[in-house]
């Protein structure tokens, strides 16, 4: 697959101008040289106290900033870069991608609600839910994630909210996100999305019908394994609601974290564009490889849901799965031992490439795990494409040792 072109008529910085693609938007979107002296990337804001002039501006709070946990310049310009790109109102954000969701979640909920949940959720979501949000009187109903418009059917009296993350953690189940928005607003439900494996390039969540998208930044947005920034970006219609959740809950990144991120931003493009054609080049190729018994990624043409991502998104990232044909836990070993390339460690969406094994047989409710071989989820970095082939085949075959 040639390289993506993530542009279209959600891309104009405004309705009077000219569209601007991504790439360009990514260098230019929000960066003032002119508030900085003229150097290209503006200063790390850090600090608590702000001053203010007068008697009449403290009582008041009549300036921009007013204490540091509201924000600075440097949250301010990340803020405005993502929810441009991503097409919402208005954009927050938090410590790391797990607190978006958590902020995002408790915005709208409240005792005696239920929220509709995927089964193929990132797992501390997951947990968040059956454990924070059940302590606070909130059930959670899991649901297929290739329910699509039969969602209708699960929604109760008490229905607050449809939470939805497409392809699905580690298992890369793809969600008819239209449909299920048409069912949310028939119903007068919020719609939530993990946008992290598309990130704003290669999915348009607004354009989609998506309330509220939530983004670890942590991944691809910083891009280089060295900090952890969340982002939650609502409608207009949401805004008010995740405004006043960070607010009450007190949510407000790192500076230090936010700058990175900006830097991270600035070369978005050019990453994901060669995570995108170098994960489909891997892909393709695992799944050829004998001792692979299954790939699962959207992009690829075998993926149940690839007539989704081909609907629906502009691009594909670095990550997806792989499960192995049956084999000993000392061959797995083995296997991932002695890789030279991949590291074995959580997170992804930096310039290295990852792999971990997984088995999320424990903690579906709503649908079976069943694939008898191990999974692995990896990541594929910025790495030549020919080096990380070696490696894998070089692992694959110490499965047969």
């Amino acid at each position: 697959m040639t390289k993506p072109d993530p542009s279209g008529p959600a891309h104009a910085a405004n309705t009077s101008e000219a569209p601007v693609h991504p790439a360009t938007q990514l260098i230019h979107g929000s960066r003032d040289p002119s508030t900085s002296a003229g150097f290209v990337n503006g200063p790390v804001y850090r600090g608590s106290t702000v001053l203010f002039p007068t008697l009449d501006k403290i009582m008041t709070r009549d300036q921009p900033y007013t204490y540091g946990r509201r924000g600075n310049p440097t949250s301010t310009e990340l803020e405005a870069a993502i929810a441009h790109l991503e097409g919402g109102a208005s954009t927050i954000l938090t410590s790391s991608g797990y607190q978006a969701v958590t902020t995002a979640l408790l915005a709208f909920v409240q005792s005696g609600d239920d929220i509709l949940m995927t089964d193929s959720v990132y797992q501390p979501t997951r947990a968040f839910c059956d454990k924070m949000l059940a302590k606070l009187g909130v059930t959670t109903t899991y649901y297929d994630p290739t329910l699509g418009a039969g969602i209708a059917a699960l929604i109760k009296p008490n229905t607050r909210l449809i939470f939805t993350e497409s392809p699905g953690s580690q298992t890369f189940e793809m969600q008819d996100i239209p449909a299920i928005a048409t069912v949310a607003k028939a119903h007068d439900l919020w719609l939530l999305m993990d946008n992290t494996w598309a990130s704003p390039l290669y999915y348009k969540p607004f354009s989609h019908g998506v309330d509220v998208s939530i983004q670890a930044l942590t991944k691809y947005v910083l891009g280089h394994s060295d900090g952890l920034l969340g982002a939650v970006t609502s409608n207009a219609r949401a805004a008010k609601h995740v405004n006043a959740a960070k607010e009450t809950l007190g949510t407000c990144p790192g500076s230090e974290e936010t700058w990175l991120a900006l830097r991270g931003l600035r070369t978005l493009d050019v990453r994901l564009a060669r995570h995108h054609t170098s994960s489909l080049d891997i892909a393709g190729w695992l799944e050829t490889h004998p001792a692979v018994a299954k790939v699962l990624h959207p992009a690829l043409p075998s993926h149940p849901g690839h007539a989704l991502w081909k609907r629906d998104f502009l691009g594909s990232s670095g990550l997806f799965s792989i499960v192995l044909h049956p084999v000993e836990r000392t061959q797995l070993a083995a296997m991932l031992d002695g890789l030279k390339l991949f590291g074995m460690g959580y997170s992804w969406g930096g310039f290295e490439s990852l792999v971990i094994p997984f088995n999320p047989a424990a903690y579906r409710t709503a649908t079976r795990w069943t694939e008898p071989g191990p999974a692995l989820r990896i990541h594929i970095g910025l790495e030549d494409v020919h080096d990380l082939k070696a490696d894998l085949a070089a692992a694959l075959a110490r499965l047969t040792i």
